[in-house]
């Protein structure tokens, strides 16, 4: 029997390439400190996402010592023996700064898994010369990680100049009819320009997990 609900998975990285991660948005404090300590007794780094400063504070003062937590992305990690992330061949763009807790979430989720991966920020399709100027530092990744609220415009124009695979995350910023981050989902699945996929509203994590799939998939033989 699962011990408060709690049964990880610990196989997943050498099955499918991609680490246990907890989702604590839906857990309790004392499953989250017994998640944290299962991994710790098992050496086993841990990534938790969507942990909130406030359910931090409730985790025991052992668990949070041991936590690298950032505040931005909600995000939190459980170092034991990760390696230095290297840069490969993942990068990512955020539309607008309010976009980058959920940007943030996907390069934690990158670094935790061993990918450093450089981040540009406020590059939105108001002042398209901003963007604009970095798009050769973009098309020279494999995969680009697009992360934009509002009407989710920067999404198909990103993809209609770079070779590389582009992810889309649409997120919950925006006003009125944007429906949190409805209008920015359908824009990403209506996009003309080829070349897009698209993950769920405010899902840093799993594009990150998808950009990974991308560049670490077993060769042919």
């Amino acid at each position: 029997m699962p011990e408060l609900g709690i049964n990880p998975d610990w196989q997943r990285q050498a099955r499918i390439g991609v680490g246990e991660a907890a989702f604590c948005a839906g857990k309790t404090p004392a499953q989250i400190d017994r998640l944290v300590a299962l991994a710790g007794e098992r050496r086993t780094s841990l990534l938790l996402t969507r942990l909130h400063p406030t359910k931090l504070a409730e985790l025991s003062a052992d668990i949070r010592n041991r936590l690298d937590f950032d505040d931005m992305s909600e995000t939190a990690v459980l170092d034991n023996g990760l390696p230095a992330p290297v840069y490969g061949g993942v990068g990512i763009v955020s539309a607008g700064t309010s976009d980058m807790p959920v940007a943030k979430e996907a390069e934690r989720t990158l670094a935790f898994h061993g990918i450093a991966s450089p981040l540009i920020a406020d590059v939105g399709v108001a002042g398209l010369w901003r963007l604009l100027e970095r798009i050769p530092e973009i098309a020279a990744w494999r995969v680009a990680i697009v992360v934009a609220g509002m009407e989710g415009a920067l999404f198909g124009v990103v993809a209609g100049l770079v070779p590389g695979l582009v992810i889309a995350v649409p997120t919950s910023v925006g006003y009125g009819v944007a429906a949190g981050g409805t209008a920015a989902l359908h824009a990403a699945l209506a996009s003309c320009a080829p070349g897009v996929v698209v993950v769920n509203i405010d899902n840093g994590y799993g594009a990150a997990c998808a950009a990974i799939k991308a560049v670490r998939a077993p060769s042919p033989e």
